[in-house]
């Protein structure tokens, strides 16, 4: 039920913000008697395309802390020893990156052992640790969790994806609504003798969500190809801050311990340190690459 709101609530904010910059700009449907305007559905597929991703970033800790219950800790007051330990660890890795905000730090009760990052900036980050990673990780192999997260908040790889996304989104509303529109009017031409209508407004609202996930499924792999380029690129900047053997060491204790995948949240399971398995069949569309791999990119880490 949580997540079934948290999905209308992003919509509906969607479509609200969209319609108030459509009617603040004034802009004119894209189609008309004289036919398509491309400029204008292209402004209409950018706006929806962007706007869902921004609205879902700008709300990912909101969504994040609701799905996972993620219990954030107050760094002036931690509440208890073990708090204390972690914050000023995250400070610590946070002042070696060069990060001038302090993420918020939360738990979240699960027995996968995991952590995410997520956040609309560098300066409005939100680091999460389940609490199964911390009762079966060691101090070093935690280290190793938390470089991994804050170089992916240094990177700025929330943003990143978003516009990734917004441009993928942008891509398939436009395409699929000049193919619709094209099959229409072939329709219509060659059916004009006997006063053919076309379509139909519900037969072209049915093929444009056919296309658009046709589309996107297409599309969706180049999502995955640079999801798994970051956390490539995250694992690199963890070696550098905590040590190349320190970050090695995290990867096999996640490879060693138990594959255990709390989906309660599927909006942050990108900014996982730790995907689903690998198979054949999900090399092209898995957020993270396999674990091994992993250890032998920074194996060969100079």
């Amino acid at each position: 039920m949580k997540r079934v709101l948290l999905f209308v609530l992003t919509n509906i904010l969607v479509i609200v913000t969209v319609s108030l910059i459509i009617n603040i700009l004034g802009l004119r449907p894209y189609l008309s008697a004289q036919g398509i305007d491309y400029q204008s559905l292209l402004v209409f597929c950018a706006l929806f395309g962007f706007a869902g991703s921004f609205i879902s970033l700008q709300l990912s800790r909101w969504m994040a802390k609701r799905g996972m219950g993620v219990q954030v800790i107050d760094p002036a007051s931690p509440g208890g020893d073990f708090e204390a330990r972690l914050v000023a660890r995250v400070q610590r890795l946070c002042q070696q990156a060069g990060l001038d905000t302090l993420p918020e730090i939360g738990i979240y009760p699960s027995p996968e052992v995991n952590a995410f990052a997520t956040g609309p900036s560098k300066s409005r980050a939100l680091l999460a640790i389940s609490s199964g990673l911390l009762n079966r990780m060691d101090d070093r192999a935690i280290d190793g969790v938390l470089g991994h997260e804050i170089s992916h908040i240094v990177n700025g790889d929330m943003v990143t994806m978003t516009l990734l996304q917004g441009i993928v989104n942008t891509f398939v509303m436009f395409v699929s609504r000049i193919a619709v529109y094209a099959l229409d009017n072939a329709m219509r031409s060659r059916d004009d003798d006997r006063g053919s209508r076309g379509l139909g407004y519900f037969s072209q609202y049915l093929l444009i969500s056919a296309l658009e996930s046709i589309l996107m499924f297409l599309a969706s792999p180049v999502i995955y190809w640079y999801s798994r380029r970051r956390e490539y690129r995250a694992d690199a900047g963890s070696a550098r801050m905590t040590g190349r053997e320190t970050m090695i060491h995290a990867l096999e204790s996640l490879r060693d311990g138990p594959r255990i995948q709390d989906d309660r949240a599927p909006s942050v399971s990108a900014f996982k340190i730790d995907g689903r398995g690998h198979g054949i069949m999900q090399a092209l569309f898995s957020t993270h690459p396999p674990l091994e791999a992993r250890i032998e990119a920074l194996k060969r880490l100079t």
